[in-house]
């Protein structure tokens, strides 16, 4: 299931069930993945199940019937469905619901017949049918019916399998029998169609005395029991999957034709069983099915002798019809067996696992007959032998040799240098995956571990190592499981632990974690120091003037000048600058499969240009096998993360450069510091606020995570538990940095960007000062002129009044206090809206680590008095 499926499904479920309230889709998808276990159904609830769906049922007969013909054709799953669907019926809301459901569905599929179909009348007709016109028309319509469900010829079908694979495997062709053998029909053995046998037609067996007729009639048998046409006994013709019928000469004694008909079976199933022997042995049908065959034609081969034995019997005058009776009596169970293992295959359209499901079945259902479970499990043993030999080259070698398409692991050509390349890029999950309907069913339990097992052997045989298990013995069937379940857990360890020390040790993949960490969550910062005072300049320019080979020389400076210089995979870094700012990337991810994602993909791009700062992020060069851990889809999450670090960084550095540049102002403010005041402690707000998400991000969620995900790959025990634990780590990370709340991430966006505004508000401000000084100071040169006599004390104090006063007078207008108190109150209003949101999520969503940021920004209780009244009105609106 796809990292959507599960949702999709509730979510369908629930608005056709019309369900409303509750915990909504996520509490049921979190049910359901804390509680998926597998549910084993037995014989005697897949029984009680049945039952009790039949009397649910209106029409019983009907429904056991279409059960029956399921089970004749294997189908998988059949039993648990059947169990569901019974406890469906003991639940009267749901049953109400689904009802409900289908009498709207039918309703409106009524409506839109009638709206697009056009009524018809048969034309008048002056005379009604005869009784015999009638009977030819039901006929042809029968005939017509048959041939309608009739399968395809054995010929189109071989056709239709050979072109699957040739597709599928165009350098390796399919084998294909020579025309001829298929074309010459005694070859066959299954009652030729032939002109009548000489002899004299007007002699009629039931004229001649009761042991010339028995005599006639075991010679007659001993054909037919071989697949010939008696003078008596004739077969019918088949028609698809039918089993053979016979047509006896109606004038034979009834004692005689009694015994008779109990031994046509046996001729019945002989003809079932060439016939499937002719059809599977074929290439085309798999080796699977060509071994099952083979050890049926050995079997045959005894009925054979037999037959023959009794022939010879006969021509000594040895053979009554009660003896053939009696020697026939031990095969005809064998024979019966046999034949229904053939329907059931036939009927199924088996093939590899699906065969072996059906013989295994069949070996257990015999349990309390020695006889037949002897000859299933003979069986059994000798189809699985091509499919185990395909399984032991991949378990025990990494290796699919599959020509035929008969075993559980499927491969599919993927690249794996898209990994890097493709955020979408499945490989790991895709490149090899399950069938499910070719898993036999006694290897269910363990069919995860075998497609891992191949996986992790493959991954170390791409980097050139050949690898093969030294616990490696020939897997044979037994009834007793944990034979072969002991084989494929030792290659399941060996597979893992080459692959996880190859990848820790000689991989170093711990060291390449660590490397990432380094920049993308920021953790070096003498690093980013030199970096960001490096880049100032170029960053601020628009993303389309900026010249990437410059700022990846700034990078390798940054990098040689700072303590990252000792690390061995710095070379590794690269620059990437984005098509979009780190807030509409997530606000786009976030969005997908919902119905905002349509709006959002078609939504016009706005004129405003990306800054490079806004467009700026790291990105990394991992190259196979550890493209596995660290594939595109992780660097994403990784350049998330950093994107929104790098930011808060910078907003940061923007709100210290007006610290210092405000310094320069106290000066000027003699008489009229208060004017000031706001600004200074709205800057200070500011930076408190960007200081401690910084802090909370990387020391309360980065780094306690990285160090949980440090200790987990210690006690890792093979690659999949590494790939759950990184991807744990980065999801847990942007969880709590507030990144996969749309809600909190668009508060935290308009945070910044009021912060980023006020900043530039005071640059101008600031800026315009120091013109007005130097305007100022021009001016003044005048004055000290007249007053060069005066001591030089004097001369500095009243200069200093003077310059004060004039950029008092100049500051004196309301407009830049009014423009301060609007960025207070806007600031105030979203830090607020933030606070309360993540009260609620804290409280209501148990995001107990986003509690902290509270408890930080808040560490005096100066918003929780305006928190409290917040959380009274909203409770008071959800009262009334």
């Amino acid at each position: 299931m796809n990292e959507f499926r599960i949702h999709h499904d509730v979510n369908e479920l629930l608005s056709l069930l019309h369900v409303r309230g509750g915990d909504g889709a996520e509490g049921y998808i979190d049910l359901l993945q804390k509680h998926r276990t597998p549910y084993v159904t037995t014989t005697v609830s897949a029984h009680s199940a049945k039952v009790k769906l039949a009397e649910f049922s209106k029409t019983p007969e009907d429904f056991l019937r279409k059960y029956e013909e399921l089970k004749s054709k294997n189908v998988r799953n059949l039993d648990p469905l059947v169990y569901l669907l019974s406890k469906l019926c003991e639940d009267k809301e749901t049953l109400q619901f689904l009802q409900q459901n289908a009498k709207e569905r039918s309703e409106s599929s009524a409506n839109a017949t009638s709206t697009t179909t056009t009524s018809y009348t048969l034309p008048p007709t002056s005379s009604k049918m005869s009784m015999q016109e009638l009977e030819e028309l039901r006929k042809k319509l029968g005939n017509v019916t048959a041939s309608s469900n009739a399968p395809l010829p054995a010929e189109v079908t071989r056709k239709m399998l050979r072109d699957k694979h040739n597709k599928k495997n165009p350098t390796q062709p399919n084998p294909v029998f020579p025309n001829w053998v298929y074309d010459r029909p005694a070859l066959l053995g299954d009652f030729i169609p032939s002109p009548n046998p000489q002899g004299d037609p007007t002699v009629s067996i039931g004229s001649m005395p009761l042991a010339a007729q028995e005599l006639a009639l075991v010679e007659d048998l001993l054909f037919v029991l071989v697949g010939v046409d008696g003078r008596d006994i004739t077969a019918q013709p088949v028609l698809g999957r039918q089993n053979r019928s016979f047509i006896v000469d109606p004038t034979l004694d009834m004692s005689v034709k009694e015994l008779v008909n109990r031994i046509l079976p046996v001729a019945s199933y002989y003809s079932t069983i060439t016939r499937f022997i002719e059809e599977k042995s074929s290439f085309e049908y798999g080796q699977v099915n060509h071994a099952l065959t083979a050890a049926m034609r050995t079997l045959m081969k005894e009925y054979l002798i037999l037959v023959t034995q009794l022939e010879h019997l006969q021509l000594q005058g040895l053979l009554s019809l009660q003896k053939l009776w009696f020697y026939i009596q031990p095969t005809m169970r064998t024979m019966e067996i046999l034949a229904s293992i053939a329907s059931s295959v036939d009927k199924g359209e088996c093939m590899g696992g699906s065969t072996l499901s059906l013989l295994h079945d069949r070996t257990f259902n015999y349990t309390g007959d020695s006889q037949a479970q002897e000859l299933c499990l003979y069986l059994t043993k000798a189809a699985s032998v091509p499919y185990f030999e395909i399984l032991e080259k991949w378990i025990y070698r990494g290796i699919i040799k599959d020509p035929y398409s008969e075993f559980m692991v499927e491969e599919h050509e993927l690249q794996k240098e898209k990994i890097q390349e493709d955020y979408n890029d499945k490989y790991w999950d895709q490149r090899y995956t399950i069938v499910q309907h070719r898993i036999p069913s006694y290897l269910q339990k363990m069919a995860d571990k075998i497609l891992s097992t191949g996986k992790y052997l493959n991954v170390v045989r791409e980097c050139g190592r050949d690898v093969t298990c030294p616990d490696a013995k020939e897997v044979l069937y037994t009834l007793k499981e944990r034979a072969y379940v002991e084989q494929i857990e030792k290659a399941y360890y060996y597979a893992s632990k080459v692959l996880l020390d190859f990848l820790l040790e000689e991989k170093e993949l711990v060291s390449r974690l660590r490397s990432i960490k380094h920049y993308f969550l920021m953790d070096k910062g003498d690093f980013f120091v030199h970096f960001m005072d490096l880049t100032d300049e170029e960053l601020k320019k628009p993303v389309d003037d900026i010249v990437p080979p410059r700022l990846e020389a700034l990078l390798e400076l940054a990098l040689r000048m700072s303590t990252a210089n000792t690390d061995p995979f710095k070379d590794d870094l690269k620059i990437d600058l984005m098509p979009h700012d780190v807030i509409t990337q997530l606000l786009r991810v976030l969005a997908i499969e919902t119905k905002q994602e349509k709006a959002i993909i078609n939504a016009e791009q706005t004129d405003v240009a990306l800054s490079g700062l806004e467009a700026f992020s790291f990105d990394y060069i991992v190259k196979w096998p550890l493209s596995l851990i660290i594939n595109r889809k992780a660097l994403t999450r990784y350049q998330m993360l950093f994107r929104h670090m790098f930011y808060c960084k910078h907003v940061e550095r923007l709100l210290c450069n007006v610290w210092i540049s405000n310094k320069d102002s106290h000066q000027y403010s003699l008489r009229s510091p208060k004017w000031f005041a706001a600004a200074f402690a709205l800057r200070q707000r500011m930076l408190n606020f960007v200081q401690n998400i910084q802090y909370y991000m990387m020391f309360e969620v980065m780094e306690p995570t990285w160090h949980v995900m440090e200790n987990n790959l210690k006690t890792a025990s093979n690659i999949d538990d590494v790939l759950c634990h990184h991807t744990s780590f980065l999801d847990n990370c942007l969880k709590d940095c507030m990144l996969t709340n749309p809600e909190l991430l668009r508060i935290f966006s308009k945070l910044m960007a009021v912060c980023v505004m006020f900043t530039n508000c005071m640059q101008k401000f600031t800026q315009s000062m120091r013109l007005e000084r130097l305007s100022l100071e021009q001016t003044m040169e005048g004055l000290s002129v007249q007053s060069e006599h005066a001591e030089e004390s004097d001369r500095k104090r009243m200069t200093t009044k003077f310059l004060a006063e004039h950029m008092d007078t100049h500051q004196s207008d309301a407009s830049f206090e009014a423009t301060i108190g609007k960025f207070d109150s806007n600031f105030s209003m979203l830090l607020l809206d933030l606070l309360d949101k993540l009260s609620i999520y804290s409280t209501n969503d148990c995001e107990h680590s986003m509690i902290s940021i509270i408890y930080r920004l808040d560490f005096n209780g100066f918003y929780t008095e305006r928190l409290e009244r917040m959380a009274i009105e909203r409770s008071q609106k959800a009262a009334a």
